[in-house]
């Protein structure tokens, strides 16, 4: 992978090692890279102000049986459109929000933690907004990639070696379930709003010790429960498309080619679904002429690919956090 003008080398490999260890501090970082521990704060801060750099605490679905995750098609009139997409950004529930289909139709991942509450969205709010004309709802079954595992783990930037020195050791022991636990509320909320917090943030945060603190977060991480994740904007880095690919596959090769398309490097989600396709993937391409070339060689020479849907993003307005947008 290569960074776009103003980017270099450094500044993916600092991207690289956030997605390793998020919270990682600048003077590990520093070392592995090579570089002072000042580089590397001065990097990280131009990144936050330049490319949108965040780094949040994420809670995984897998780890909740309860939580269920859902692909929502929203099509809308298109003078609604962009109104509901902020609305559905505002949400603490949703992620992944754009407008595509010619800005007709906002697309968005959505978690429900019980029944009722995706009724409530899906049956209640969402039917009775004006604007909007159809909705498709599609329950995420199995994730083949995203989550924990970034895009940037495909980039090359690190090497293994430097990977390895940056990845947080391993639980001594059995942290036991992965559960989120409602005294573990303010702490995962703290996460989710700064998951680079320092540990005398948390314990304030919290009102548990800074050992209670760092004990419990380790093990919420060790157990998948949680994890920390970085957003950033791609464009900067010389990547401008990202588009959604609603992909139809026979059943027998659902599981096959849901593993292949986890080794793309254009892919940075793929799972699958219910509805009238069974796999959706997020896909980063430099440009139109990258993606043309994912569709027709790449991804085309998939055994059990029957049908492509191809819905480039022409806004996005929410990763994991909401910014408004700013003209």
């Amino acid at each position: 992978m290569e960074s776009n003008a103003g980017y270099d080398a450094l500044d993916l490999q600092l991207l690289h090692a956030l997605e390793v260890d998020a919270r990682a501090p600048f003077s590990r970082i520093a070392t592995v890279l090579g570089v002072s521990d000042q580089t590397v704060a001065r990097r990280f801060r131009r990144l936050q102000t330049e490319a949108d750099l965040r780094v949040v605490g994420v809670r995984c679905a897998a780890a909740e049986d309860s939580l269920d995750h859902w692909l929502l098609r929203v099509r809308c009139a298109p003078e609604g459109a962009m109104a509901i997409a902020e609305a559905l950004a505002r949400r603490p529930d949703t992620s992944w929000i754009g407008l595509t289909s010619g800005g007709t139709e906002v697309t968005c991942t959505a978690n429900a933690r019980t029944r009722g509450h995706a009724d409530d969205l899906l049956i209640g709010k969402l039917p009775r907004t004006p604007h909007i004309v159809d909705i498709r709802a599609h329950q995420l079954l199995h994730r083949f990639y995203g989550g924990p595992s970034g895009w940037l783990s495909k980039s090359g930037a690190l090497s293994p070696g430097q990977a390895a020195a940056l990845a947080p050791a391993p639980a001594r022991e059995n942290p036991g379930p992965a559960v989120i636990t409602a005294e573990d509320e303010p702490l995962v909320a703290a996460l989710e709003q700064d998951g680079r917090a320092t540990y005398p943030e948390l314990q304030k945060a919290t009102g548990r010790s800074e050992s209670a603190v760092k004990r419990r977060l380790a093990q919420l991480v060790a157990t998948g429960a949680l994890y920390v994740d970085v957003e950033f904007d791609s464009d900067q880095l010389g990547y401008r498309n990202v588009s959604m690919l609603c992909i139809t596959t026979a059943p027998r090769a659902l599981h096959t080619v849901g593993e292949e398309l986890a080794t793309h490097p254009e892919v940075a989600y793929a799972a699958a679904t219910t509805g009238p396709s069974n796999l959706m993937t997020v896909v980063v391409t430099r440009d139109t002429s990258h993606l043309y070339r994912y569709l027709s060689d790449r991804l085309g020479r998939l055994d059990g690919v029957e049908h492509v849907e191809t819905m480039p993003f022409l806004r996005r307005v929410k990763q994991l956090t909401y910014r408004p947008f700013r003209g």
